[in-house]
């Protein structure tokens, strides 16, 4: 009825809002992932005060599984160039053709374990700035508003209204502006702000190990932490406490260090992506490798255990005041230390709401989530779906618990990774004749289905050492897709996928469609929720 408007309109504006636009290199991406170095700050203490002197190792260990396992992503970024989202889109189109209630769980749990890094780095960001400019005991960092109890959740967690939450807020909201301007700003962006970012993080890891300040018995022995009757710290042993121990340590640790892969999340705005994507995630590995070795292992040596079992370390606020003490920064350098490290979690910030807001596009656009998050704007930006991230992390940045936070939606980066590290293999045996500009190694698909199995043991293992409940919380808030889903798919769309999906769904060609994996996703389906529960069942607190 409209349609000869409709025409006058697209002909008269070509540019118009239709979709993400090709406007970075693999450069581009690179810069924009560069927001996961900073992740360190976020979980540091937190790790450090569960596991005592294994922290280092942790870490280390931690960035290894999170490059091994890259490398399946980048095979099957390469097989969609032109869709965005990252890996969970990717994902989630191996496991529709055997069920569609999976397939965007997957999408679901990567965007609730990646959103809530905006709420977590602009507390901490408000934090250290807070801390800075006033004492411990001022009324500025006292003062609270206390809105909703929810100690029947955690003990101790509640929403509130304090200084943190007011600064936050304003940071996300900076944040969003520059996002609505497209990737290519925040790409600009990000590369100043990553530049920034790296120095201090590169010279608090290298600094202490030149100056002499790094102490060997703050890494020995390498026993877990424990505690003794009367609730003093003592070297724990390698029984299932110690083992859980090392577990919750591996899960919290997952968070930040295999977040690199959200480098994959701008495929459909490269330029070349069948060159660009395996670059920009192979060097954002490299670099994190780097960070998330030196950083630990530099802030352990320094800090020792009775200083990473600090309360305000383990919450991360008072990490900023350590790392300028770690380079000998006097006043005026320590405030300059703290204003750069601010400026790395801004570009945490930066680096979340751009990867999860385009998850949620792309889920919106190839029917999985609701239609109103596919909207963009004259930027090509998708405008809505960063609005609803928005709206999601100023409710989280009320939480008085961050660490809670991170662990419940680490519960949902545990199912991503197990299900989009299973995808490699489904993708290689139903599609087995499409273009691949990047193929991982076999052994590498084999070792990654492994590794997919053992995030879930750390989880299982190791989720509820942040609290009681942060399993089920996180597995709940996973569920939520199931409603969402189907809401979508048979109500909106009445059982049928877009016609954009059809020939990534394999529905224009029988051959194509054929389930040669057979029962084996269904297999593992089955596997991983027993490892889930036995581990679960084993651990102990």
């Amino acid at each position: 009825m409209n349609i000869a408007v409709e025409d006058t309109v697209v002909a008269a504006a070509p540019k118009a809002v239709a979709g993400l636009e090709r406007g970075i290199d693999w450069t581009g991406a690179f810069w924009v992932a560069s927001g996961v170095p900073p992740l360190v700050l976020f979980s540091i203490g937190a790790v450090a005060a569960t596991v005592g002197k294994l922290s280092w190792v942790i870490w280390m260990a931690s960035i290894g599984l999170g490059f091994i396992q890259s490398f399946t992503y980048a095979e099957i970024a390469g097989l969609f160039p032109n869709k965005s989202g990252g890996t969970s889109v990717y994902g989630a189109i191996a496991w529709v053709r055997y069920s569609k209630v999976i397939a965007p769980i997957s999408v679901w749990c990567n965007w609730f374990a990646w959103s809530p890094v905006q709420a977590t780095g602009s507390a901490l960001a408000a934090g250290y700035i807070l801390s800075a400019l006033f004492a411990p005991d001022s009324v500025v960092n006292t003062w609270q508003i206390t809105l909703l109890d929810l100690g029947s959740i955690k003990s101790g967690l509640s929403l509130r209204v304090n200084a943190v939450f007011l600064l936050g807020a304003v940071l996300m909201f900076s944040v969003k502006a520059i996002q609505d301007g497209g990737i290519l700003r925040s790409a600009n962006t990000t590369k100043i702000l990553g530049i920034s970012a790296m120095i201090p993080l590169i010279l608090i890891g290298v600094v202490p190990i030149l100056t002499g300040d790094i102490v060997k018995s703050n890494f020995f022995p390498l026993v877990p932490l424990a505690h003794d009757a009367a609730g003093r710290v003592i070297d724990g042993t390698w029984n299932m406490n110690g083992i859980t121990v090392l577990a919750g340590g591996m899960f919290l640790a997952a968070w930040s260090t295999y977040g690199f892969e959200t480098a994959v999340c701008y495929t459909s705005e490269l330029k070349n992506p069948k060159t660009d994507t395996f670059k920009a995630i192979f060097y954002s590995g490299l670099l994190c490798v780097v960070v998330y070795t030196l950083v630990p292992f530099a802030f352990q040596g320094f800090l020792g255990l009775a200083g990473m079992l600090a309360p305000d370390i383990y919450s991360g606020m008072g990490v900023a005041a350590v790392m300028a003490n770690m380079v000998h920064a006097g006043r005026l350098i320590g405030a300059v230390v703290v204003v750069m490290l601010v400026l790395a979690l801004v570009l945490s910030l930066i680096t979340s709401m751009a990867g999860s807001s385009r998850t949620l596009y792309q889920a919106s656009v190839d029917g999985w989530l609701p239609k109103y998050l596919s909207k963009v704007n004259e930027h090509h930006a998708p405008s809505n779906a960063m609005l609803t991230d928005l709206c999601f992390n100023l409710l989280l940045l009320l939480m008085s618990d961050s660490v809670f936070v991170i662990g419940a939606a680490n519960v949902g980066y545990m199912i991503f990774n197990f299900l989009n590290l299973n995808a490699g293999w489904i993708h290689r045996l139903d599609r087995p004749l499409q273009e691949r500009p990047w193929r991982a190694p076999t052994w590498v698909l084999v070792v990654g289905a492994a590794l997919s199995f053992v995030n879930l043991a750390f989880m299982g293992f190791g989720a509820d050492v942040y609290g009681v409940g942060t399993l089920s919380t996180g597995l709940v808030f996973c569920a939520l897709i199931v409603p969402v889903f189907i809401y979508r798919h048979y109500v909106q769309d009445k059982g049928h996928f877009p016609e954009e999906m059809k020939e990534d769904l394999g529905h224009n060609s029988g051959a194509s469609a054929i389930k040669r994996a057979g029962i084996w996703p269904y297999v593992v389906l089955v596997l991983g929720v027993a490892v889930v529960a036995i581990t679960h069942r084993l651990a102990v607190y």
